[in-house]
């Protein structure tokens, strides 16, 4: 974002916004996505919804208006029609290209290394506005963005938050009016992105666009926020668990209770609240954290794996084969509990036996290395461990895993 990480961090990071222009960033984003991408992805990719999203004056547009099917063996009803989008388009509804993080090769590199370095889940849409429209009306969305603008030139209008760090649960069409209310005052940030121009926004923040006098796309790169009420989520599934266990709240109330009458619950909800006190003191704050990774862990994508290559690899994989611990893959090794070790591998967990932990923790320690260098293991155990790695995607053999690319081949520009 054109200054210091550390800077970032400390001073606006889930703070306040940043602008950054092309010529801080000594970069574009055509690297990413090109207005030539954006017409393949619409024409010949077989693109379904929801990974289309189409909007105008604020509004929604619905998918029957500009899907079908695709035709003879391909009798899917929701693929888009591109003549249904020029149409759109060309009386200037928003084109909003949706989960690019998991469909366009530049971003899915992009998106994942960013997640990495982020710490938190991350996702891809791009907005492609006709001339001098606008896209949605002013609102604010309930994770962190940064704004990449691609081609063209936009009007940003960015306003203070009515809620500050908003939750999932809490969105901006609950607080419609006071939004409305916000976005007739003085914006904290009124500026035109032009091509290579990245904007920061915190989460709450208000924010609209209005495209100028040529087409105009820009991505949206959403940080899905790890929380602390992410935490508190955690630890009442604890709770929920714990609390099922205690026959007292599992009791019936009285024969013939009545509800409305006032007080007559009280004694029941108070022996509630203590079990739940009680179930909560008992529970791990280890154990949250840990739920808190899983649950965190699953929303990113490590790289995607070759099948059949890397099958093949594995059945003829040797001691002297290259072994590469799977890009991007969140991996823990936990410690030896009984004669067996457990590998956390994003949200799933594997048990290895004890002998091979030295094994594993080099792999993941040196991230690549040659089978035979795998320690403490005979030659056909390295051979057996390292063929159950590669079929159980925890490792990859580099060689047998194609260059991803779109059109044609570029740089993740991460």
């Amino acid at each position: 974002m054109g200054v210091d990480p550390d800077v970032f961090a400390a001073a606006y990071w889930s703070r306040r916004p940043l602008l950054t222009s092309a010529a801080d960033l000594g970069r574009d984003f055509s690297d990413l996505l090109t207005l030539a991408d954006v017409d393949e992805l619409l024409s010949v990719r077989g693109l379904r919804t929801p990974f289309l999203r189409i909007a105008k004056d604020g509004a929604v547009v619905e998918p029957r208006r500009f899907t079908g099917s695709g035709g003879a063996g391909a009798e899917v009803a929701d693929q888009v029609s591109s003549d249904s989008v020029l149409r759109l388009f060309s009386e200037g509804s928003t084109v909003v290209l949706q989960g690019l993080h998991r469909l366009w090769p530049p971003l899915i590199a992009f998106a994942d290394a960013l997640a990495a370095e982020l710490g938190h889940p991350t996702q891809v849409n791009a907005y492609i506005t006709p001339p001098s429209s606008r896209g949605f009306s002013p609102h604010y969305d309930v994770h962190d963005v940064f704004v990449l603008q691609v081609a063209g030139e936009k009007h940003w209008t960015i306003h203070e938050p009515v809620l500050a760090d908003p939750l999932r649960t809490q969105p901006w069409g609950d607080r419609a009016e006071a939004v409305a209310a916000r976005a007739q005052e003085a914006p904290v940030i009124d500026a035109v992105l032009r091509p290579g121009d990245a904007l920061y926004l915190p989460r709450g923040y208000l924010h609209s666009a209005v495209a100028l006098g040529e087409i105009s796309a820009h991505l949206t790169i959403g940080v899905h926020n790890v929380t602390r009420w992410g935490a508190v989520e955690s630890a009442l599934d604890l709770v929920r668990t714990l609390a099922t266990d205690d026959p007292a709240l599992r009791t019936s109330l009285p024969l013939g209770v009545d509800l409305t009458a006032p007080g007559t619950t009280t004694e029941d909800v108070a022996a509630v609240l203590a079990g739940l006190h009680a179930a909560l003191d008992r529970v791990d704050p280890a154990a949250v954290a840990d739920r808190l990774r899983s649950r965190t862990w699953a929303q990113v994508r490590p790289e995607p794996v070759a099948p059949l290559a890397q099958a093949t690899a594995a059945a003829a994989l040797t001691t002297d084969t290259v072994l590469r611990v799977r890009p991007r893959l969140r991996l823990q090794l936990r410690d030896v509990v009984g004669d067996e070790v457990v590998l956390v591998a994003g949200r799933q967990h594997r048990t290895f036996p004890a002998a091979q932990r030295p094994a594993l923790a080099e792999l993941l320690a040196a991230g690549e290395l040659k089978v035979g260098d795998l320690p403490g293991l005979p030659a056909a155990e390295q051979c057996e461990l390292a063929r159950r790695l590669v079929v159980e995607s925890v490792a990859v053999v580099p060689d047998a895993q194609p260059v991803h690319h779109g059109g044609d081949e570029r740089g993740t520009g991460a």
